[in-house]
């Protein structure tokens, strides 16, 4: 059986290796193909999901791979089991039982800024650097929202929509973590405004619900049935109760 929390803390270290190697944006950024999830891929994605996919071929686990550049690749035979990687916003993200996000049962994150380390285990917790989350909550009136989108025309677009929902903006700049800060109730709701694909928040949204928040797929429900691929289908919304994630919702919309 795969030691899954050791195999994701060993390919933290293979895409520090990485990043080390490329150390800056003029080593990273150049453009070498186009992801299977519609973005370009950049070199520094492309080494970090080779160092990665290397990680998880050395496991001799069978399972269906679904990364952020490859798309979808069967990895020692194949099977139910599904590994999805986000090479950067999450190092190896989630790993599931099935097809769809109800069938996650582990998800982690590492961010590689602040050294954090994020994990879920399915109707076991989640836990930051091991300790467990769920004492400090979103507040009940937004203070906070974390908005994730590429554009300054997008957050232009929907910032004037969010006056008297919450109080102040925020964008990190990855999905994954945002959701995660949500977990830990360092924001009070998050928003993608541009459809997120499962590789996005896989493993984000286990953190979420074991947690006991709310998140939604809205464009494309049931959010439990969310297949698990490099589509995007859906903006997504997350906060402290569904009432707020439809709050949040009407206003993107």
């Amino acid at each position: 059986m795969t030691d899954w929390p050791a195999t994701c803390r060993a390919a933290v270290e293979d895409v520090r290796g990485v990043l080390a190697e490329l150390p800056t944006r003029v080593e990273r950024e150049p453009v070498v193909g186009a992801g299977q999830g519609g973005d370009d891929t950049v070199a520094i994605d492309a080494a970090a999901e080779a160092a990665i996919v290397r990680r998880l071929e050395a496991t001799g686990a069978a399972f269906t791979l679904i990364s952020e550049e490859l798309g979808q690749k069967a990895v020692g035979g194949g099977g139910a089991a599904h590994v999805v990687v986000d090479p950067i916003d999450g190092s190896l993200n989630a790993v599931a039982d099935g097809p769809t996000m109800d069938d996650v049962h582990f998800g982690y994150v590492y961010d590689f800024g602040s050294g954090e380390e994020w994990t879920a285990e399915r109707r076991s917790g989640a836990f930051l650097n091991g300790e467990p989350l769920g004492g400090v909550k979103p507040k009940e009136r937004v203070e906070i929202l974390s908005f994730e989108a590429t554009l300054t025309s997008s957050v232009a677009e929907k910032a004037a929509q969010m006056v008297g929902f919450a109080y102040r903006l925020r964008i990190m700049g990855s999905l994954a973590l945002s959701l995660c800060h949500l977990a830990a109730g360092r924001v009070d709701a998050v928003c993608s405004l541009k459809g997120a694909r499962a590789v996005d928040i896989a493993a984000a949204q286990l953190l979420v619900r074991e947690c006991g928040l709310a998140i939604d797929l809205p464009e494309a429900p049931p959010f439990g049935a969310a297949p698990l691929d490099t589509e995007g289908r859906s903006r997504v919304v997350a906060a402290g109760t569904p009432e707020l994630c439809r709050e949040l919702f009407d206003r993107l919309s």
